[in-house]
């Protein structure tokens, strides 16, 4: 008969604790500390500790500085260990701001097991499986082994985990597919094995961009799938935006010539998109990222509703891309930029006596938005 799984609570309330561990200890080894503290130096000793349940509102240390200490551990089993918040009258800003600092999911205070269990148990058998699948991921011998990176198969089955769990939990799960525009004419320029190397590269940089708990693999030539379980779609969404911009200002040298290249990104994610399968999920950010290629590349495509629209730069934006050499894409924006100036050139115009035929130079501005 093998040990239960050990729990912590944390809680300054002696009542909440043991009204806690009354509803897990019949299926769990439950250990209870009454400061953020206390637990953070518990969670150091004691590697049996499987998942947290912590208050927020605590002395000492305050559960969301616990979970600051948690995420930012040189530990990984920490880093990836389920941290569940119980909460009270917090706001959906604290919330929020609790998911961001890497909470695994909220309980209500008072909640009784029916509550606790089911959440509790998900987020152990999704710890459990990601375990597994790192221990699998280092036997298996991926597409790459100087990349690392996963293959599209491997992918698939870890969404199929993430797509389970997000279903039970009523949690969030994104998926990003990237590819690289016009890849077609990057291979024939420079051959298949050179291009595709180029393209690892810049999913080496990548790699360095995603969490412990995301997953990045190949989903196609020059192309490649972010999973991430857990991220609202808001902030997944941002994090495509630095991500296509981190490619649209690189340069990687080619032999002695710099490659440019650009992306467009499919986002799909649930609950909001009604899938019935991980593998559906996958295909529809697949087919997003094709229509942001279609519409002319370098964009975003979310599934909101909108047309694949290229983002509007601002002026500094504009500025790092010249300097990066890569004038070509904020021609298409020069026209918006241009009118963004006039009032400076105005002034410049009146205050340096500079003589500039002002009137020319903003229908010209306004031809091009046009």
């Amino acid at each position: 008969m093998t040990d239960p799984v050990r729990i912590l609570v944390v809680d300054d309330s002696r009542l909440v604790r043991m009204a806690l561990a009354r509803n897990l200890k019949a299926t769990f080894d439950v250990r209870e500390e009454g400061d953020g503290e206390a637990a953070w130096q518990q969670l150091l000793l004691d590697h049996s500790i499987r998942a947290v349940i912590s208050d927020l509102q605590m002395p000492k240390l305050d559960g969301a500085g616990l979970l600051q200490r948690v995420r930012a551990s040189k530990q990984r089993r920490l880093q990836e260990m389920p941290f569940i918040v119980v909460s009270g009258e917090e706001t959906e800003e604290e919330r929020e701001r609790m998911r961001i600092l890497g909470a695994s999911d909220f309980v209500t205070k008072g909640a009784g097991s029916a509550e606790i269990l089911p959440r509790l148990n998900n987020l152990l058998a999704l710890s459990a499986a990601r375990e597994n699948l790192e221990a699998e991921r280092e036997s298996k011998v991926h597409d790459d082994p100087a990349s690392g990176l996963l293959s599209r198969k491997y992918l698939e089955h870890q969404s199929s985990q993430a797509m389970s769990h997000a279903v039970r939990a009523g949690g969030d799960l994104c998926i990003m597919v990237l590819g690289f525009d016009a890849f077609d004419r990057v291979r024939e320029r420079l051959g298949p094995d050179l291009a595709e190397r180029v393209a690892l590269r810049f999913a080496k940089m990548l790699a360095g961009k995603v969490r412990t708990e995301d997953s990045l693999g190949h989903f196609g030539p020059g192309q490649f799938a972010i999973v991430a379980p857990g991220t609202s779609l808001s902030l997944f969404t941002n994090f495509a935006e630095r991500v296509r911009e981190a490619v649209e200002v690189a340069h990687v040298p080619v032999q002695g010539q710099p490659v440019h290249l650009t992306v467009s990104i499919g986002v799909a994610s649930v609950p909001r998109d009604r899938t019935d399968s991980a593998l559906a999920l996958l295909e529809l950010a697949g087919q997003r990222m094709r229509e942001g290629m279609r519409a002319g590349g370098n964009r975003i495509v979310a599934g909101d509703g909108e047309p694949a629209k290229l983002r509007q730069i601002r002026l500094q934006r504009a500025l790092e891309l010249i300097a990066a050499q890569r004038s070509e894409v904020v021609r298409p924006h020069l026209g918006r930029l241009g009118v963004e100036l006039l009032p400076l050139l105005n002034l410049m115009n009146r205050d340096l006596g500079l003589n500039l035929p002002m009137a020319e130079i903003e229908r010209r501005f306004r031809d091009r938005t046009s």
